[in-house]
């Protein structure tokens, strides 16, 4: 068997995390089977820290946490105030995340989600190296896991392939920053779907599973075959967590970033009960042929 804990998305139950909401994620995340439940820290001032805390312990979760940063908020950036403010959103993820109990927090945590004008700036490159070693050293003293989730060229300007992730991580130079990949992203940027996996090998940290319409897996284009087969090359035991979105499930700042326009799912339960089963079954059929890819 597999050895991954799974993981689902909070925006595949709800679009927010009130205490209702909350109640209803933890509850049927458990119900069909996850063991992580993953948080968008995006609008965390409507989360209550210490309900939510207790849900995930009620309920055996596991919690991770992410988010992007924002043009405004940007540590990349060459203005100092734009980097300012990016820093305090970061401290603000670490000490949410040490708050509620989790040891992962991830996401494009380099830069702005956003497309950018244009190419990335040396300065700015240097700013967000800069930053980036500060918020791990933070984050080191709260026993968290930094995840530099790799994204496709029209959210980040930055990182937007596995061996770019790499050099940062290299210029970091921190024991708790990891490379965070995204099977929807490696769609669009990487040439296939062993080799950045391969690339990464113990700095694997972190995975996002989803399709390339964003919707149930096995609908669309990716390769999960050859990924889960190069996963399990490098023995990776860490989280996979599935991600999908649809305007049946509303994030107010989110489903406009991601630009989630079309219904592709309107039955959560049914999604998430699927995206386990196809995931458990992908890394099992991967465990037992190791290595024949």
């Amino acid at each position: 068997m597999h050895k991954n804990p799974l993981g689902v998305h909070a925006l595949v139950w709800a679009g927010d995390l009130s205490p209702e909401s909350t109640r209803m994620v933890m509850a049927q995340t458990r119900r069909a089977g996850f063991d992580v439940i993953e948080l968008s820290l995006h609008g965390p001032k409507v989360m209550d820290l210490a309900l939510t805390r207790d849900l995930a312990q009620e309920h055996g979760l596991q919690l991770s946490c992410s988010r992007g940063l924002t043009l405004d908020a940007d540590i990349s950036s060459e203005d100092p105030t734009c980097v300012a403010r990016g820093m305090a959103i970061l401290e603000e993820g670490v000490n949410i995340t040490a708050a509620l109990g989790g040891h992962y927090f991830g996401g494009i945590l380099y830069g702005a989600m956003a497309k950018y004008p244009g190419p990335l700036s040396p300065a700015g490159r240097a700013n967000a190296t800069r930053c980036l070693q500060q918020i791990a050293e933070l984050a080191l003293k709260r026993n968290i896991t930094l995840g530099l989730e790799v994204v496709n060229r029209y959210e980040s300007n930055q990182l937007n392939t596995a061996l770019e992730a790499l050099d940062l991580i290299d210029r970091v130079a921190a024991p708790n920053v990891v490379v965070h990949l995204d099977t929807y992203h490696m769609n669009i940027e990487e040439a296939d779907f062993t080799q950045p996996v391969l690339a990464c090998g113990k700095r694997l940290g972190y995975v996002h599973i989803g399709e390339s319409n964003r919707g149930y897996l096995g609908t669309g284009t990716i390769d999960f075959k050859q990924f889960f087969h190069a996963l399990a090359m490098i023995d990776y035991q860490g989280v996979i967590t599935f991600e999908s979105f649809s305007s049946t499930v509303v994030n107010e700042v989110l489903s406009n970033t991601l630009s989630i326009w079309r219904n592709l799912w309107t039955d959560s339960m049914d999604l998430a009960i699927h995206a386990r089963e196809f995931m458990a079954n992908g890394l099992h059929a991967a465990a037992q042929s190791k290595g024949t890819i």
